[in-house]
């Protein structure tokens, strides 16, 4: 029988994708998500198999393959476990900074690394601040021949795997990115009180703490004072991975959902042969199909470098709104079953609505695609 979901990219590599997830992901995506740890072992494997720097340079030990390669690692290895998929996000997160912004150093220093299986965490988030990072507590300063840091960072994702950290302090010139190694003394990490979330547990979010961490000039990504600027333009490159994750959990629940259905009688006959069960079938496959073309189409303009901020955006939102209502759709369908903690319909349903809001909340990616529309009118006609 002929797959529902048809690969958008090399079907060979798509099929490698599915047969490791299934065989190494799969199995573990209930513990990993009622025991909220990082699945430091499963992400190792991932970097061995070669899809943890897919898009990185093969100078620097990557795969060197497009954007839509990626968003179908995302895909595939979601479909097993969104806490998997969201352990990698944070990982491409730093390589794309390094990328786009580091200096050769740094690059050489670092990039081939990812290839090997370093974990990293992506460290912008503030308790007083949230998702406004034009101002933040955690400081930089020159001293000598570098750079000491002070602050505290709050609810950072993979923190509690990770063994590097990019992150964004206020210096004299305004917000700038440093790259900081997980060993450098001064740097600690403790878990906060509201540190665990009810989906993507991939452990619990930690608070980073940076206390007078030295760095050498070198560790500033990119210009100084530009940070906001570098740490926008990494979230419009992983956005579409984002939304990318958001269609695996999608794709889990729908197929959970049919295969109950086809196999579950009553009435003298299969709950799929239900007139009314089609067409909730007929609607969420609709829009999982609609939602992933947009993820692809993403992934394309990140490959040209074009329009990526209105793609990504738009990616993400319709992906993660079309994942929550296919996941509770599911549970619908399944009745008592659906709601059972032994099925993983609970799990589909929690992860799909946590990245609604994490990774960009829809009314942050709503006000980007609103800036966007502006930016496309002419001068206003005067009456």
């Amino acid at each position: 029988m002929v797959s529902l979901w048809q690969p958008c990219i090399d079907p060979a590599y798509v099929e490698g994708l599915r047969a490791f997830a299934a065989a190494h992901i799969a199995p573990e995506a209930d513990a990993i998500d009622r025991e909220d740890v990082y699945p430091t072992g499963l992400v190792k494997a991932l970097a061995v198999a070669g899809y943890n720097a897919a898009t990185t340079e093969p100078r620097y030990g990557g795969g060197g393959l497009g954007y839509g390669h990626a968003a179908a690692i995302f895909e595939e290895v979601s479909y097993a476990s969104a806490a998997v998929g969201i352990s990698l996000i944070t990982i491409f997160q730093a390589q794309t900074i390094l990328k786009l912004f580091g200096s050769d150093r740094l690059k050489i220093e670092y990039l081939p690394r990812f290839a090997e299986g370093l974990i990293s965490s992506y460290a912008l988030t503030e308790a007083s601040h949230g998702s406004d990072i034009r101002s933040l507590d955690t400081k930089a300063v020159r001293e000598g021949a570098g750079w000491t840091i002070r602050g505290e960072k709050s609810f950072i994702t993979s923190g509690s795997g990770a063994e590097f950290f990019i992150i964004l302090a206020e210096t004299q010139a305004g917000i700038s990115a440093f790259a900081v190694p997980g060993d450098t003394p001064g740097l600690s990490t403790y878990v906060g009180t509201n540190s665990a979330t009810f989906g993507l547990r991939n452990g619990p979010h930690v608070n980073l703490v940076l206390d007078g961490v030295r760095l050498p000039e070198h560790a500033l990504i990119g210009t100084d004072g530009k940070g906001i600027r570098q740490a926008v333009g990494t979230l419009n490159y992983s956005r579409t991975l984002a939304a990318a994750i958001s269609i695996g959990i999608a794709r889990a629940a729908f197929d959970g959902a049919l295969a109950f259905a086809g196999n579950r009688r009553a009435f003298d006959k299969r709950v799929a042969e239900f007139q009314g069960i089609q067409w909730y079938f007929a609607d969420m496959l609709s829009e999982i199909d609609a939602a992933r073309l947009l993820v692809y189409r993403a992934a394309r303009a990140l490959d040209d470098g074009l329009e990526t901020e209105r793609y990504g955006s738009e990616a993400k939102l319709k992906a993660a709104a079309v994942a929550t209502q296919v996941a509770s759709q599911a549970v619908q369908i399944c009745g008592a079953y659906g709601t059972m903690e032994t099925a993983p319909f609970g799990r589909y349903l929690r992860d799909a609505k946590a990245y609604e809001i994490a990774g960009g909340s829809a009314e942050i990616l709503r006000n980007t695609i609103g800036k966007y529309l502006l930016s496309h009118l002419g001068p206003a006609v005067q009456p």
